[in-house]
């Protein structure tokens, strides 16, 4: 009869702990070695300093930065959304946004009928921060240097550098303004090594740049970035510090007097720093305006150094299609600067070039051949099929 009861009591004390913990929440389950970081969906800021947060599903508050620490990783599944609050202009040491360490990584698992969301209470450009990579990858400021808006370290000689993998985000409403010169982007490479994936993202409505590459060796394909709103965003793509990646299938779109489809630079200090910057992109779109609050509605603009080659190519409703600018850069064209099956719409200047000294015009045609028939990213200057479904306002 004990050994009866006794029997009966340790199954009931088994249901019971497996009743507790099926019961519990499941907002810091870890499918990696175990975070001592807390998750609450209402204030999700601070460090993950060692292990995996895994983000599980619904919405959660991003109330300041969240920073993934090295060895620390940060994985995101399909249909989360992170809203950050609103936080006042002048309190620049609360700006949310999302930055991940050298040594960190990020796992974003979106799908194209479930993309992870990073948006904002705030729905206007410039609202927070954004999202931030920092690699081991080479860059041409140094060996290492600091990021500007995030202050992590970047940079070093692991080429092959890994910061995790990003599949279908649309990140919304970036670009918080430090000062007229520092701005976060929309999503920030800095010194990203080749190791990441990053394939199927949008930036929507950034008062900044949408995309910007610090040097560093990733790879990006399937990037979209619209900008349509009357508040100005900056660049819809730009690179700078020495940036050998390559792109595929890029849509970019502004109906607004923000500046140029690309920026291209390699370092305005030093235009001969190495690595030069040296990307390979294929399958391009980018559409403009003739108008620019800084008069350079410019579709493609290179410069300071860099170097480049662009395949397929649409160009539609800039002022100038492509403009070369400095010895540097004008020395590489037709060789190592080069864009090959480019169709122009619209474009009142195909392009232009301009040397180093002042008022120093020079023919730079050899830069380019054109094809009437080029797709660009897919559909000519018509959105892409591969963008329907998971992007918004095109």
């Amino acid at each position: 009869m004990k050994k009866t009861i006794s029997t009966i009591f340790g199954l009931a004390a088994i249901s019971l702990a497996t009743l507790t913990t099926s019961c519990s929440s499941d907002d810091n389950k870890t499918e990696g070695p175990k975070s001592d970081f807390v998750v609450v969906r209402e204030n999700l800021q601070g460090e993950i300093k060692s292990g995996e947060v895994i983000l599980e599903s619904g919405t959660y508050k991003l109330t300041g930065k969240l920073i993934v620490s090295n060895t620390a990783k940060l994985t995101i599944k399909p249909g989360v959304t992170i809203q950050a609050t609103t936080v006042a202009k002048d309190k620049l040491e609360e700006v949310r946004y999302i930055a991940v360490a050298q040594g960190g990584q990020i796992d974003v698992q979106g799908t194209a009928s479930s993309p992870v969301i990073m948006t904002s209470e705030l729905q206007e450009p410039g609202a927070w921060g954004g999202l931030v990579l920092c690699g081991k990858a080479r860059i041409n400021k140094g060996t290492t240097a600091q990021a500007e808006v995030s202050n992590l370290t970047y940079g070093g000689t692991e080429d092959g550098d890994s910061s995790g993998s990003i599949k279908y985000l649309r990140i919304e409403y970036p670009g918080f303004s430090y000062s007229n010169t520092k701005e976060f982007n929309g999503l920030s490479f800095f010194g990203v090594g080749k190791g990441t994936t990053i394939d199927y993202v949008q930036v929507y409505e950034s008062s900044d740049d949408g995309f910007e590459w610090f040097g560093g060796t990733v790879d990006a394909k399937h990037l979209v970035v619209s900008n349509k709103g009357d508040l100005l965003g900056d660049d819809l793509f730009d690179w700078t510090e020495g940036w050998i990646g390559n792109g595929e299938n890029w849509y970019g779109i502004k109906t607004n007097a923000g500046n140029r489809g690309i920026e291209a630079d390699n370092n305005s200090d030093n235009h001969k720093a190495t690595p030069i910057s040296f990307p390979n992109l294929k399958n391009i779109t980018l559409i403009g305006t003739t108008t620019s609050i800084q008069g350079e509605a410019q579709g493609v603009k290179l410069r300071v150094g860099t170097k480049g080659k662009l395949d397929n190519v649409v160009l539609k409703g800039w002022a100038t299609g492509f403009d070369v600018q400095h010895d540097e850069s004008i020395s590489y064209v037709g060789t190592d600067l080069l864009a090959t099956n480019v169709k122009f719409e619209d474009v009142g200047v195909k392009a232009k070039g301009t040397a180093t000294a002042v008022g120093g015009s020079t023919d730079v045609t050899k830069l380019f051949t054109e094809k009437a028939d080029a797709t660009g990213a897919g559909n000519g200057s018509g959105v892409p099929n591969w963008a329907a479904g998971w992007t918004k306002g095109l």
